[in-house]
C-alpha cells in the first residue's frame, strides 16, 4: 500500500497540534551466541553483541526524526531473556549481566534496555531461579534496564510458586530503590501470556521466534484520538463516534508503518511489527482516560468506563490493522496511572479504584500498570494482585500484567514522583483482606478447558 503526499500531511498537522509521536523503535537482539560459563566473560559479550549491533540505532531515529518531522520519544533495545542464556554459569548472582547491558545501553545512547527477564510460566529453572533472585539488585544498580517475569499463559495455567516469589521481589525491589521514590518496581512487570515481539517497556525482550535482528515499531496518539472526538457533536451516537476512532487510528498507524519500514531499510535488518497501541503521557490532552471523558463518562473510572474502554481498544485495532501488514505486540489502549494526566486526576479524586482498573484490563491491553501501593502492603496481598489479573490474561486468552510500586515508608494520599515520561503515581488504596492460605499453598492454577484448541 503506497503512503501519499497528503497522509503525510495530514500526520504532519497531528504532530504540532495532537501530541502525535512514535512512542518507540525497538531493535530486538538474540543474545544466544554470547552463553558462557564465567557471568563476567558473558557479561562482556553481552556488552559488545548490543554496542555492536546497535551503535547506529540513535542515530538513524534521530535522522528520521529530522527527515519526516515525527518525534520518535524513545529508542530501546530487547534482547533475549537473560535466563535462556545463562544455563551454562554456576554463578547465583546475574546482575552484573544486568550492568553489562545498562552500559550498553548508554554506549549507544538508548533510553531503556529490556529483557532481564525470564519466563516461568510452567516451572522455573536453576537459571530462572538465579534470574529472579538477581533483579531487586540488578534494577537497583542500573539506570535503563527492565526486567519482566512470564508467570501463567492459556496453554499452561499460572505458575503460582513463581507469583509467590515475584511478590517477594517487587517488594524487595522497591526496598532497594526507596532512596529513589522506589523507581526499581517500576522498572519490573509480571505477565500473563507475554509476547515475543512487544516494543514497550517494561516488558520487552526478544523472543525466541525472532530473527538474530528486528526493528519494532511503538505508535502512539492519544491525543490525536482526543482531539478528534473533542470536537465531535454531543448528539453524535456511539457508532459515530466508534468510525472516528477507528478513521483516526488508521491515519495514526500509517505514520508508524512509515518510520517502520525506513528504520528497518536504513539499519539493514528485518522490519518487524507495529504496535498500534495508544500509550499515553503525563502531557495535558496526551490521555487514554480524557478520550473516555470525550467519550461521555463523566470522570474515568465512573459507571461506563469500562465500556467505553471496551469500544475504545477495539476500533483502535479495527483502524489501526488495515494500515499495516505486520500488527503485533500488544496493540490497544494502556492505562497507566502514572503516564496518564487523567488517570492520576482521577485517581486522586477516588473516581478510579484499583478494582475498577481491574475491571478495565479486562477489556484493554495489558493490565494494572505504574500504580502505586501503599509500602506496608502485604506480600500476600500482592499474590493476589498478580493472580487475579494473570486469571483474567488465561481464560481470555490476552495479555495482562502487573506492576504495582509499593513505596517504601508512605501511605494513602502521598506520592512518587519519577519524572520524565514515568510521571507521578498517587498512591491509592488496597483491599488488605487477602488470605495467607491462598498465596502460600503454591502449586500451579491448571489451564483453563479453552486452552484445548486443537
Amino acid at each position: 500500500m503506497q503512503i501519499t503526499p497528503e497522509e503525510i500531511s495530514e500526520t504532519l498537522a497531528m504532530v504540532s497540534k495532537q501530541h502525535l509521536d512514535i512512542r518507540t523503535i525497538t531493535l530486538g537482539l538474540n543474545l544466544r551466541s554470547c552463553t558462557h560459563e564465567d557471568v563476567s566473560v558473558m557479561a562482556r559479550k553481552v556488552y559488545d553483541r548490543m554496542t555492536s549491533a546497535a551503535q547506529h540505532l540513535v542515530p538513524t531515529a534521530e535522522q528520521l526524526e529530522r527527515e519526516y518531522g515525527i518525534p520518535i520519544v524513545n529508542k530501546r533495545i530487547s534482547v533475549t531473556p537473560i535466563a535462556e542464556i545463562c544455563a551454562a554459569t554456576n554463578a547465583t548472582d546475574l546482575s552484573p549481566i544486568a550492568v553489562a547491558m545498562d552500559n550498553a545501553g548508554k554506549e549507544v545512547g538508548v533510553d531503556f534496555v529490556g529483557g532481564f527477564s525470564a519466563l516461568v510460566h510452567k516451572g522455573i529453572s536453576r537459571a530462572d531461579k538465579n534470574l529472579m533472585e538477581s533483579i531487586p539488585q540488578a534494577l537497583a544498580e542500573t539506570d535503563n534496564v527492565c526486567s519482566s517475569i512470564n508467570v501463567g499463559s492459556t496453554r499452561a495455567g499460572i505458575n503460582m510458586d513463581a507469583v509467590h516469589t515475584m511478590a517477594h521481589i517487587i517488594k524487595m525491589t522497591a526496598e532497594l530503590t526507596a532512596d529513589r521514590d522506589c523507581i526499581g518496581a517500576g522498572k519490573l512487570v509480571v505477565f500473563c501470556n507475554a509476547v515475543e515481539d512487544n516494543p514497550f517497556m517494561a516488558g520487552a525482550f526478544h523472543g525466541s521466534g525472532e530473527a538474530d535482528a528486528v526493528v519494532n515499531v511503538g505508535v502512539s496518539g492519544p491525543g490525536v484520538v482526543n482531539a478528534v472526538l473533542r470536537g465531535m457533536p454531543h448528539d453524535a451516537d456511539l457508532t459515530s463516534i466508534a468510525e472516528a476512532i477507528k478513521a483516526t487510528a488508521f491515519k495514526i498507524t500509517r505514520a508508524g508503518e512509515l518510520m517502520s519500514r525506513e528504520a528497518s531499510k536504513r539499519l539493514g535488518v528485518e522490519k518487524g511489527i507495529l504496535d498500534l497501541s495508544l500509550a499515553p503521557t503525563p502531557a495535558e490532552g496526551d490521555s487514554v482516560a480524557e478520550i473516555l471523558e470525550a467519550i461521555g463518562v463523566g470522570t474515568c473510572g465512573g459507571p461506563g468506563t469500562t465500556a467505553a474502554l471496551a469500544m475504545l481498544n477495539d476500533a483502535v485495532k479495527k483502524g489501526g490493522v488495515m494500515a499495516s501488514s505486520s500488527v503485533g505486540g500488544l496493540s490497544g489502549a494502556f492505562i497507566p496511572v502514572s503516564e496518564d494526566a487523567g488517570m492520576i486526576r482521577a485517581a486522586e479524586k477516588g473516581a478510579l479504584s484499583l478494582e475498577k482498573l481491574e475491571a478495565m484490563t479486562c477489556v484493554c491491553s495489558v493490565g494494572l500498570d505504574m500504580i502505586a501501593i501503599p509500602g506496608d502492603t502485604s506480600v500476600e496481598t500482592i499474590v493476589g494482585i498478580i493472580a487475579d489479573e494473570c486469571a483474567i490474561g488465561m481464560i481470555n486468552n490476552k495479555t495482562t500484567a502487573v506492576r504495582v510500586i509499593p513505596a517504601i515508608g508512605k501511605s494513602v494520599g502521598d506520592k512518587l514522583d519519577f519524572g520524565g515520561l514515568l510521571g507521578y503515581a498517587p498512591i491509592m488504596p488496597v483491599n488488605q483482606f487477602a488470605g495467607s492460605v491462598f498465596a502460600n499453598r503454591g502449586g500451579r492454577i491448571p489451564a483453563p478447558l479453552n486452552s484445548l484448541k486443537n
